[in-house]
């Protein structure tokens, strides 16, 4: 079989087994990951990697979590979360006195606890609702419950450490009120609807892999899920080239806002 058909339907295959449709993502950098796996497994082509993945959850999960990159950490890069408190967040209550958030692509829950943080310290009697979504059940079960170890953990400042954190042997467990904030569920960004009606929405090192394609569709997706005046805050390598032709104004860096 020719490595074009093998691989067609290898990403038939993984897509009826996972719902993640690999079209969306760029095929070298794909294909590149697929083939030293292949390699260290000892496998000769596409349908042999299909095979073992099927057969071993492990090697399933630790491909999937490859799609998914759960790689996150609290306040990831500090002085854009500086922006955010000092200045966006702000700026969308004067508007708004109760937010509606969605932190798309959250991982292991440490971006929507950062904001659930932030939001406690700017109104504290207010409960603003965080969506947190992920394509990856198991992490949305590590974001729910809520524990970190010392590297996730390491841009907490000592006040916030004190305030909303109890460690546990070598372990950092947030808050019950803090974790109350936040409503976790499962959801494909490239596959399933949309709720409308957020002020902001995060999705911040998730795009990495998706091509010009998805990540053009899911850009023009997230513009029309915000309100008038809503704010879409994306990663430190993810400026939005095009933002002006989906209809975003830019706003600060990183952060582009949908007209009022």
């Amino acid at each position: 079989m020719s490595d074009e058909k093998d691989w067609e339907i290898f990403k038939q295959k993984f897509n009826a087994k996972s719902g993640i449709n690999l079209n969306d993502y760029k095929p070298t950098q794909m294909q590149r990951r697929i083939t030293n796996l292949m390699t260290r497994h000892g496998v000769k082509n596409y349908a042999g990697f299909f095979e073992l993945i099927d057969r071993s959850p492990q090697l399933y999960k630790d491909f999937v979590d490859y799609l998914t990159i759960n790689v996150t950490e609290f306040f990831r890069t500090p002085e854009k979360f500086v922006e955010l408190e000092k200045k966006v967040l702000p700026e969308l209550l004067a508007k708004s006195p109760k937010l509606n958030i969605w932190s798309a692509g959250c991982s292991i829950g440490a971006e929507p606890y950062s904001l659930a943080i932030i939001l406690n310290e700017l109104t504290p009697s207010v409960k603003h609702r965080i969506l947190a979504s992920d394509l990856d059940i198991e992490i949305l079960a590590k974001a729910k419950q809520g524990v970190y170890t010392a590297n996730e953990f390491k841009n907490i400042p000592q006040n916030r450490e004190q305030k909303y954190f109890k460690q546990v042997q070598t372990n950092y467990v947030i808050s019950e009120d803090i974790k109350s904030r936040v409503e976790f569920k499962r959801h494909n960004l490239l596959m399933d609807k949309f709720e409308t009606g957020f002020d902001l929405i995060l999705c911040r090192n998730v795009v990495i892999y998706f091509t010009e394609e998805a990540k053009d569709n899911l850009y023009r997706r997230f513009f029309a899920a915000l309100k008038p005046g809503g704010v879409l805050f994306v990663g430190g390598t993810e400026a939005i080239l095009n933002f002006r032709d989906i209809g975003f104004q830019s706003y600060v860096p990183f952060f582009y806002r949908k007209p009022f």
